[in-house]
């Protein structure tokens, strides 16, 4: 009871720390949470507060202004009406802002997870991915990180053949 009462606080604190690549990161961490080198986390990211040990974010990684990973879901007392599960989010991706990231979900290395998308289901490597529902829509042959850039990133999108877009 007591970690979990500190973990929680440690949570609060990282929502409105200073420090998306030291501090943020450093506090959640501290918590459980599975972080590599060179990751960013905006403020106002909120990652499961219940279990920060079953969320994994790889290296090079940015996770963007009021996103959500939810490793849990409990609508009850009965263990039937629980979800859980993993959250990982592989190298070189970047989520964009306002994202939801929902429990049992791998999002591959080298995605861009357009804003404001609601990730339900797994997100394979090297896919601009969006919309609702969910969807690829582009791949991606330079990821969205600091060493690359935005520029760099926009010039290697490349379109998804008609196999790639589930058609």
């Amino acid at each position: 009871m007591r970690m979990q009462l500190w973990g929680r606080m440690l949570n609060k604190l990282a929502f409105v720390a200073p420090g998306g690549f030291g501090v943020r990161p450093r506090l959640q961490k501290w918590r459980g949470v599975r972080i590599g080198a060179n990751v960013w986390i905006s403020q106002y990211v909120y990652l499961d507060e219940i279990h920060p040990e079953c969320i994994t974010i790889q290296d090079n990684c940015s996770i963007g202004l009021r996103t959500s990973i939810i490793a849990h879901m409990y609508w009850g007392p009965r263990q039937d009406s629980n979800v859980s599960g993993t959250v990982s989010i592989m190298s070189d991706t970047f989520v964009g802002p306002h994202c939801v990231i929902l429990p049992g979900v791998t999002i591959g290395s080298s995605v861009v997870i357009q804003a404001g998308t609601a990730v339900s289901r797994n997100v394979p490597s090297g896919v601009l991915w969006g919309g609702s529902p969910g969807r690829p829509l582009a791949r991606v042959t330079v990821p969205l990180t600091r060493e690359f850039g935005h520029e760099a990133f926009s010039r290697g999108l490349k379109p998804l053949r008609k196999k790639e877009k589930g058609g």
